[in-house]
């Protein structure tokens, strides 16, 4: 072989190498430029509860589309390019949109618009209600937000879409095309005895965010039109479709007959009483004083239906309990408030389609429900208590409550309380006599239909002992955003009311988003162990305290004297009493160290918990990885070997 072969070789190689170099590019430019034409929509979406992933709730209303419908995107390019959160969010609405006009089949057409400043097209923007906000002290402005339209002019905006909110991207635009494709709501009666509409005596005194309505209301008023129900009312319109009572107080006698037959006529009915509510508790009443009465009942009613919901007892659960400040004097701590609890995981029922996609609701010093013997009733839980539950008397809840007390003294009994229920079964009237005389100086309603003894068929009811479910401070959060109010839940609480009152309705195409809209994972395992402990920990202070009382009443007794006059003033503390004094002091101070030695034991299961929880979050993951590379490498070189062999 001559001097020359080799270089030859080494040259052509090279060239070689470098061609194929040059075809991997031209196939990975190839490649990409193919999955961005027909591919930019595909992802895999790897969250557990698929909170990416169109939904076949979306899908259905996609698909029963009737009439066209216009969506209008007004992105100022300006505003991603300034704040990139922005940019990645505005890609990803935009993908969500498209996906929404390709499975429409030509039912929604999609308009992208760059609302330049002083340009017709920022007019259009603010002509349609879309929010501006300032971008720069310049005073620029900038809009992200989506108008809809129908053939018949109505129109629904997102004013400004929040990164916030991105979670809940898809219920938006979802209930935004529903809106659209559905103006004619079913109409929700609602009879209350709390401001649910908002409170005029709050507005009149200017106490910023007082006095507005619940957010629970503004949720409903999206799907239904909603319609107050007076407390003495003699009848329910029949064009009701769902009546919700919520902590009515105090209904005459004509008015519970109205709810009776409302119900006997096949009417649908959400009843919420309370043996204690925080909201009502939480505002004075017209005097300025606190509410004389919290609780609320409809026992003649549902004692007559079958079921119980009693006023004189309320349900503490360790499990998911809130932590709230707690104590007398200058010793302000942290303490479990078993009395507030967001019930999660096996206690939201996964049968029903009302709760089955959820992932908690807060509770707030909620009663039981439950079937009264002998009743033939159905009686289908929704919502319970976790095992780590007990019943303890409304009174503790009512005055002044001592969440530190009520834990030191809390035992669980390992049973489940039933805290929301599907009621179904033939119902038989609690007004067997009839109708009951009007309030005095009133006529009878002369609309009433014939008096029903029973119902044709099965109702279809939901029950509940906790309105507090509808109180905003229990399940989400208002913020202000340039002048709009921003409501981000953090607990299930309005999905369920709404999911409810939907079902009620027999409407259920938005249930399956506004279930999965809320992203919380809890570390459940840390928040029991954290539970137990801090229960633990409060027996131990309890007793402590009890000790310290009783020590001090001693060494009083024992440096005063139990005589008196002169000679308890002249009492002389005796070698015996001061060893007993000791004795005491000594028993202090074990039981201080035992304390110490429980939270010491608290911080170091939690911290330890946590460590390894990191651990394996962080290193889990690519020392996988690592293992598979290794394993693949071993068997590729397995492989050469065998075929050299």
């Amino acid at each position: 072989m001559s001097d020359t072969t080799v270089p030859r070789r080494r040259g052509r190689g090279l060239l070689l190498s470098l061609g194929a170099l040059l075809a991997v590019a031209v196939i990975a430019v190839g490649v990409n430029l193919l999955a961005d034409r027909f591919l930019a929509s595909a992802r895999i979406d790897l969250t557990e509860q698929r909170l990416y992933t169109l939904s076949d709730g979306t899908k259905r209303e996609i698909a029963g589309l009737r009439e066209p419908i216009t969506l209008r995107l007004f992105y100022s390019r300006r505003l991603g390019a300034a704040v990139p959160v922005y940019g990645a969010y505005a890609d990803r609405v935009r993908e969500m949109l498209r996906e929404y006009v390709l499975l429409s089949g030509g039912k929604i057409r999609l308009e992208i618009l760059d609302p330049e400043p002083f340009s017709e097209t920022e007019d259009r923007a603010l002509a349609l209600g879309l929010q501006a906000v300032p971008l720069d002290n310049a005073g620029e402005q900038v809009y992200f937000g989506l108008a809809g339209s129908n053939l018949l002019d109505d129109e629904r905006t997102i004013p400004f879409f929040q990164p916030d909110r991105e979670r809940f991207l898809e219920y938006d635009l979802t209930r935004l095309v529903h809106e659209l494709s559905s103006p004619e709501r079913p109409i929700l009666g609602v009879l209350s005895s709390l401001p649910l509409n908002g409170d005029p005596r709050a507005m009149m005194m200017r106490v910023p965010g007082a006095g507005q309505p619940f957010q629970i209301v503004t949720q409903l008023r999206q799907f239904f039109t909603l319609r107050d129900i007076a407390p003495d009312a003699q009848l329910i319109p029949p064009d009701i479709a769902v009546l919700m009572v919520a902590h009515a107080q105090d209904l005459p006698p004509a008015a519970l007959y109205a709810i009776d037959q409302f119900v006997m006529r096949g009417g649908r009915l959400l009843a919420l009483v309370d043996p204690h509510s925080e909201s009502q508790a939480s505002r004075p009443d017209p005097t300025g004083l606190p509410p004389a009465s919290t609780a609320s009942s409809l026992d003649r009613l549902l004692n007559a239906w079958g079921v119980e919901a009693p006023s004189d007892k309320v349900v503490v659960d360790a499990r998911g309990a809130w932590r709230v400040r707690a104590g007398g004097g200058d010793r302000v701590q942290g303490v479990d408030y078993i009395a507030w609890f967001n019930a999660q995981g096996d206690s939201l029922s996964r049968a029903d389609v009302a709760s089955a996609e959820l992932s908690q609701v807060t509770f707030a010093s909620a009663g039981e429900v439950r079937k009264r013997e002998g009743a033939a009733v159905e009686l289908t839980p929704l919502v319970t208590s976790s095992p780590q539950s007990a019943l303890i008397d409304a009174d503790r809840v009512r005055q002044s409550p001592d969440p530190a007390r009520i834990l030191s003294e809390f035992r669980p009994d390992g049973e489940r309380r039933i805290l929301l229920a599907r009621l179904r079964g033939t119902l038989t009237t609690a007004f067997p006599e009839g109708p009951p005389a009007p309030p005095e100086g009133a006529a009878r309603d002369p609309a009433l239909p014939p008096h029903l003894a029973r119902t044709n068929g099965p109702a279809n009811l939901v029950v509940g002992n906790d309105t507090d479910l509808l109180e905003d401070r229990f399940w989400v959060r208002v913020q202000d955003f340039f002048g709009q109010q921003v409501a981000t839940p953090t607990s299930d609480n309005g999905a369920l009311v709404t999911n409810l009152a939907d079902t009620l309705a027999g409407g259920d195409s938005l249930i399956s988003l506004r279930s999965r809209g809320e992203s919380l994972r809890p570390f459940t395992l840390v928040e029991e162990m954290r539970a137990e402990a801090e229960a633990r920990y409060r027996q131990t202070e309890r007793g402590l305290t009890e000790r310290l009382q009783a020590t001090e009443r001693r060494l009083r007794e024992l440096r005063g004297g139990t005589g008196s006059g002169a000679a308890a003033a002249g009492t002389v503390i005796t070698p015996e009493q001061r060893a007993e004094i000791d004795s005491a002091r000594a028993e202090i101070l074990r039981t201080r160290g035992e304390l110490r030695a429980v939270q010491r034991e608290l911080r170091q299961g939690i911290e330890g918990l946590e460590t390894w929880l990191r651990i394996l979050n962080i290193a889990l993951v690519p020392a996988l990885v690592t293992m598979l590379a290794i394993g693949l490498a071993v068997l590729r070189t397995r492989r050469r070997a065998a075929a050299r062999g």
